[in-house]
C-alpha cells in the first residue's frame, strides 16, 4: 500500500503522514507493543512514535532490528523525558533512546513536555512530584540548546515540541537557532484547536495529532466526567455510515484532510490496517469537513494534571488558556502582543 507522505520545509525530507503510536496506555505490555510494530511494518507503516517514558523501546529496537527494511525508509521517533531537561541530560537521554532502539540516528527528537514535572508509571490522578514546578523560559530555552547540538552532531535529523501552547511555543520560536520541525499535541474531531493549529502551520511546523480517536483507552487519570466520546458522536457516526467505515476512520480522514499527522496506536492487525487505509482512500467531501470543524467541543482529553507544582490553581494552569503563561517567574519573558499575533 502506497503510504503519503509530507515534505519538511527545511530539510526536504518526506515524513509517511500517518504512524503508529507506542504509548500502551498502562495496559498494553512492552512485548505486545513490539508485535504491534512488526505487525504494522508487514502491513506498510513506517512511521513509528517512541518515547523513552513508554518503557518499550528497547523491545521496539529487537524489531527494528530483524525487519527486512533499510533504515532509511523508516521515521522513527523518539522523546526527551520530563527528568531528563537541562545541560548534560539531554544528550544522554538520546544516546539512550538510540542504543536501546538500536539506530545511529533518529528522525525527530522531541521535548515531550515543556516542564520537568514527571509521574512514576501507572499514577493516578492525585500523583504529584515534590519538584514540580511551572515553565520557566530560560529553563526550556537551556534544554532546547542542547536539543539543538543532537542535530549538529548528527544523531538527530528533525527536532520539535509536544505538549507546547501557543505563548510558550511563540518565546521558542522568538529565541530559538534551529526551529522545531514539528509539534505533537492533542488533535481530534472533538478538540480540534482550531486557533493553535492554524499558528502551527503558518509557522511551517508540522503538526503531529495525538489521540487522534479521542483515545478511549487513555490511563484512568486521563478521564473527567463530561469528556467527549469522539468516535460515537452523531455527525461522525452519520458520516462513517456514508463512508461504509467505522468511525475511528472518519477521525483520521479529518486528520489526514487538515494536514495533521495522526499516530493512533493500536495491538490489533485489523484495526492497524483499517488505520492505514483511512488515509488512503475515499477522502472526506469540503461538505463533510465543513460539518465536522462545527463538532469542535473543546474536549481535551489528556488534562496533564500529575504535572501541576504546589501553587498551581488546577489544570488549566498548564495550558495557558488566556495566552498568558502561568508563572511568576515568566511574567518578565512572555510574549508580547505583537509577537503572539504574528506580527513580529
Amino acid at each position: 500500500m502506497q503510504v503519503p507522505t509530507m515534505s519538511i520545509k527545511a530539510t526536504g525530507a518526506r515524513i509517511p503522514a500517518i504512524g503508529i503510536g507506542t504509548f500502551g496506555s498502562d495496559h498494553v505490555s512492552n512485548e505486545e507493543m513490539a508485535q504491534a510494530v512488526h505487525t504494522s511494518l508487514s502491513l506498510g507503516y513506517r512511521n513509528i512514535d517512541c518515547a523513552s517514558v513508554y518503557g518499550n523501546e528497547k523491545e521496539i529496537g529487537k524489531v527494528l532490528e530483524t525487519f527486512p527494511v533499510k533504515r532509511e525508509e523508516l521515521w522513527i521517533t523518539s522523546k526527551l523525558w520530563n527528568d531528563m531537561h537541562g545541560k548534560g541530560n539531554v544528550l544522554a537521554s538520546c544516546k539512550k533512546s538510540l542504543s536501546d532502539l538500536g539506530v545511529d540516528y533518529l528522525d525527530l527528537y522531541l521535548v515531550h513536555w515543556p516542564f520537568p514535572n514527571f509521574h512514576p508509571p501507572k499514577c493516578d490522578v492525585t500523583s504529584r512530584s515534590d519538584n514540580a514546578r511551572p515553565y520557566i523560559h530560560e529553563e526550556f530555552m537551556e534544554t532546547w540548546r542542547e536539543m539543538e547540538t543532537l542535530v549538529d552532531l548528527g544523531l538527530v535529523k528533525h527536532i520539535g515540541t509536544s505538549n507546547m501552547t501557543k505563548a510558550k511555543l511563540t518565546l521558542l520560536l522568538r529565541d530559538c537557532r534551529i526551529r522545531p520541525s514539528f509539534q505533537e499535541m492533542e488533535l481530534h474531531p472533538c478538540f480540534q484547536q482550531q486557533e493553535f493549529l492554524s499558528y502551527v502551520k503558518e509557522q511551517e511546523i508540522i503538526p503531529i495529532g495525538f489521540c487522534p480517536l479521542g483515545s478511549p483507552n487513555r490511563p484512568a487519570r486521563d478521564m473527567t466526567e463530561g469528556d467527549a466520546i469522539d468516535m460515537a458522536h452523531p455527525i461522525i457516526v452519520e458520516i462513517a455510515q456514508k463512508h461504509n467505515c467505522h468511525p475511528a476512520s472518519i477521525c483520521l480522514k479529518w486528520a489526514h484532510a487538515n494536514g495533521i499527522i495522526p499516530i493512533p496506536q493500536s495491538t490489533k492487525e485489523r484495526n492497524l490496517l483499517s488505520n492505514l487505509q483511512s488515509i488512503s482512500s475515499d477522502p472526506l467531501s469540503n461538505e463533510e469537513l465543513e460539518q465536522l470543524k462545527h463538532i469542535d467541543c473543546n474536549s481535551r482529553l489528556v488534562k496533564g494534571q500529575v504535572f501541576l507544582w504546589k501553587e498551581a490553581k488546577d489544570w488549566t494552569d498548564l495550558w495557558d488558556l488566556d495566552g498568558t503563561i502561568a508563572c511568576p517567574q515568566s511574567y518578565r519573558n512572555q510574549p508580547s502582543k505583537e509577537e503572539f499575533d504574528g506580527k513580529k
